[in-house]
């Protein structure tokens, strides 16, 4: 009886924990670019709906903006197409993009399928829907890559009008340019440009690592949370992993940009996102502005 207590108050210490973030973002916007294993793994992938339900029913309006590397690759094999990459970069011609738009469409709507079963009213739309994402063609270097966008503008009319109605967007990262041709866009990109023009309160990125680590190679160097000066001293250091370096430049550029706050969260850790949110230190790496409060710093809780 005695244990069954104590899990009992430790449940309702976890709920006030949660009270100030609660009561601090009740009502505001918030931005959630879902991708890797988490996209993959059916137990994860659920896990983040949940998650995404609960923070919509306590007051938050999330947005979600998706990827697909993976199954675009695994379709592009399977009809015998090429895929070939430049500076980390997709080469996508025409049939190339046909596939990408194909494959992000059904993992769209497959995700809208999962919102719905928990109670959501979600839309799945992309970037050409309303016009939101106008892109330039981007370069790999000095090479053109095909059909692959930067963001140049985005329109958040049609955003604004599905969260004012109480739906959750779904968008697949596919852009127009001033021609209307369809371009695949970086999801990582688009996630940034969406919550800067939304001005959103919170990013978060759902990768396959914990969060930013001072030393890649000590697992206890995980850094809870990061000023943008700390931020871009760390850049500088030499101590970024490749794969870092841009979501991290991507995180300081939509904090430079106005969003209050970037989340680095491991999507492999089911119900990461309430972690992170909701609790003192969290899970992964915050990025904040220079005017935001700090929550943790080390050996200090909850400021």
């Amino acid at each position: 009886m005695e244990s069954t207590m104590e899990l009992w108050v430790e449940k309702a210490n976890v709920l006030i924990e949660a009270l100030p973030y609660i009561r601090r973002f009740h009502g505001k916007t918030i931005v959630v670019k879902y991708g890797g294993s988490a996209m993959v793994d059916q137990e994860l992938k659920e896990s983040v709906i949940r998650d995404v339900a609960l923070l919509k029913l306590i007051g938050f309006k999330p947005i979600v903006v998706h990827g697909g590397g993976k199954d675009i690759t695994r379709w592009i094999n399977k009809i015998g197409l090429e895929t070939n990459f430049i500076n980390g970069l997709r080469v996508t011609d025409k049939p190339t993009m046909e596939v990408v738009e194909m494959v992000l469409n059904k993992i769209n709507k497959d995700l809208v399928s999962l919102m719905e079963n928990v109670g959501l009213k979600a839309v799945g739309i992309s970037g050409k829907d309303g016009t939101i994402l106008r892109v330039d063609r981007k370069l790999a270097g000095d090479k053109d890559i095909g059909f692959v966008g930067e963001v140049k503008s985005v329109n958040t009319e049609l955003l604004d009008t599905l969260l004012d109605n109480d739906f959750v967007p779904v968008i697949c990262p596919v852009g127009f340019d001033s021609c209307f041709n369809s371009y695949n866009v970086n999801a990582d990109d688009a996630a940034c440009a969406i919550a800067t023009a939304v001005k959103a309160s919170k990013l978060a990125f759902l990768t396959d690592i914990e969060g930013v680590y001072r030393d890649p190679l000590d697992k206890s160097s995980l850094i809870s949370e990061l000023s943008i000066p700390e931020a871009k001293a760390f850049l500088k250091s030499g101590n970024v992993g490749g794969g870092m370096l841009p979501k991290l430049q991507n995180c300081i550029n939509a904090i430079e940009a106005g969003v209050s706050r970037v989340h680095i969260l491991d999507g492999r850790i089911e119900h990461c996102l309430l972690l992170e949110f909701f609790t003192n230190k969290g899970i992964g790496t915050a990025i904040i502005g220079d005017t935001e409060e700090r929550y943790y710093s080390e050996g200090e809780e909850g400021k």
